[in-house]
């Protein structure tokens, strides 16, 4: 069983991305398209942006919390999941 850290955007073109943790993609991507997640309710329509998997549930939990940690990082991490940003000087 493999364990998801999975990054969603919203289909429309608003720049915004939303970072989980799930074992089950297509039933909790099913949840934040019908509004059962507060935190995603209000921006939906979503789509998968991209979703490693882990072997190990402790390895994905720590890898959602460093996408969500804010730190100094934080920049070069957003440029990770936005094409568009790292091509911006």
């Amino acid at each position: 069983m493999f364990s998801y850290v999975y990054i969603l955007e919203p289909v429309s073109a608003e720049p915004r991305f939303y970072v989980g943790l799930t074992d089950d993609l297509k039933a909790r991507l099913r949840k934040h398209n019908k509004g059962a997640v507060p935190h995603t309710a209000k921006f939906r329509p979503w789509r998968l942006k991209t979703a490693p998997a882990f072997s190990s549930r402790d390895r994905a939990v720590a890898f959602e919390r460093y996408l969500k940690t804010s730190s100094p990082a934080g920049p070069s991490r957003k440029k990770c999941f936005d094409p568009c940003a790292a091509a911006t000087p």
